[in-house]
């Protein structure tokens, strides 16, 4: 009878656990599903007690993007919801913790509703208002998010440069949000920035990329960095004269690989030992930013989610690297599982292939 008790007062407490439950690790190792949103953003941490931070949640629909830049949206699909949904389940999880917003273009905050409606959400993070007053899309999706909140099913964080995220199991410092950046470098950062004089000054983007919330992830030994959309000027405000991040193992290519982003005097100056790029076939993958990684001082690995048709054989990763090939499109992803010891392994969901990255 004793045993009995004890057995059912432990699927009690699992119950009362939840997703952390069904989601932990007992390997001690955080785990990153970098999805197929197409062009888009959605990236799904969970960390070993299964805790759960997803950034971004891709597009509305079965959205597609044109020769001239043009976004497509037909009614009716909710793809993106779908996929995130799915790799949720994969990891174990029956909700999400956190759903970090880092800006509201359509395709990193267009998916948010279909997604709340098909799993529970904690907590929504975002950088405060809309700022883009575009009396078009952004603002539609900037409403339909505030309609998810006023639902009352999740809770809402407005963070600021320097604050930390209220996840366990790693720590996540805001870096940027609503145009503002850290005033202070990181441990680590500090140093002058040599890269500064190879980045060329361009105008103050007014968008709502330029607002982006982006953080810093720090697990063990392990730098990640993840600026959403942040753009060029923005880059060198925050790493010029100095480089307040210092160096970073796992860089989340901001823009999807446009050339909006990147500049030297960010991408070279960290010395990431991996960029991993959440480009689309026809969104993301500039030439000139594929070329940029090329030369990109310590990298050992760039990964894609698409292969680029803009970017062409010359320019794209090697096809090991690409979970999405030329031609085909299968909603195919990245995942990452890391150590706090800094060593982390890559694998292409289309092959299985493995990269092992060791301790440095």
């Amino acid at each position: 009878m004793k045993g009995w008790l004890v057995r059912t007062l432990g699927l009690v407490i699992v119950a009362a656990c939840g997703v952390s439950a069904l989601a932990a690790d007992n390997s001690g190792k955080l785990r990153v599903y970098f999805i197929d949103v197409e062009g888009g953003q959605s990236t799904l941490f969970v960390t070993p007690a299964g805790e759960s931070l997803l950034i971004d949640t891709g597009w509305p629909g079965k959205c597609s993007v044109d020769s001239k830049g043009g976004i497509n949206c037909p009614e009716g699909s909710a793809r993106d919801a779908e996929r995130i949904v799915a790799t949720a389940k994969k990891a174990g999880l029956s909700r999400i913790d956190y759903v970090l917003i880092t800006h509201y273009h359509v395709d990193h905050v267009g998916g948010l509703p279909a997604l709340a409606a098909k799993i529970p959400i904690g907590t929504f993070i975002d950088h405060g208002p809309n700022r883009e007053m575009d009396k078009g899309i952004t603002e539609k999706d900037y409403a339909d998010y505030q309609k998810v909140l006023a639902e009352g099913k999740s809770k809402n964080i407005h963070a600021k440069p320097g604050d930390v995220l209220p996840i366990h199991g790693f720590k996540a410092t805001v870096i940027s949000a609503d145009g503002a950046l850290i005033s202070k470098p990181l441990p680590g950062g500090g140093e002058a920035n040599s890269y500064c004089k190879e980045s060329e000054t361009r105008p103050a983007d007014e968008t709502e990329n330029a607002r982006s919330l982006g953080i810093e992830i720090t697990f063990g030994s392990l730098k990640m960095l993840d600026l959403g959309d942040l753009t060029w000027d923005k880059e060198m405000a925050l790493m010029c004269p100095a480089n307040k991040l210092g160096k970073i193992d796992v860089l989340i290519v901001s823009h999807h690989g446009w050339s909006q982003s990147s500049s030297p005097a960010l991408v070279d100056a960290i010395h990431e030992r991996v960029a991993i790029m959440d480009n689309g076939a026809d969104k993301g993958g500039s030439t000139p930013i594929l070329q940029t990684f090329k030369k990109v001082p310590g990298l050992e690995t760039l990964w894609q989610v698409h292969y680029s048709n803009e970017g062409g054989d010359a320019n794209n990763t090697a096809v090991e690297y690409i979970a999405n090939p030329k031609g085909e499109d299968k909603g195919l992803g990245l995942e990452l599982v890391a150590a706090k010891d800094g060593s982390f392994d890559v694998t292409n969901e289309r092959t299985e292939f493995t990269k092992h990255y060791g301790v440095k």
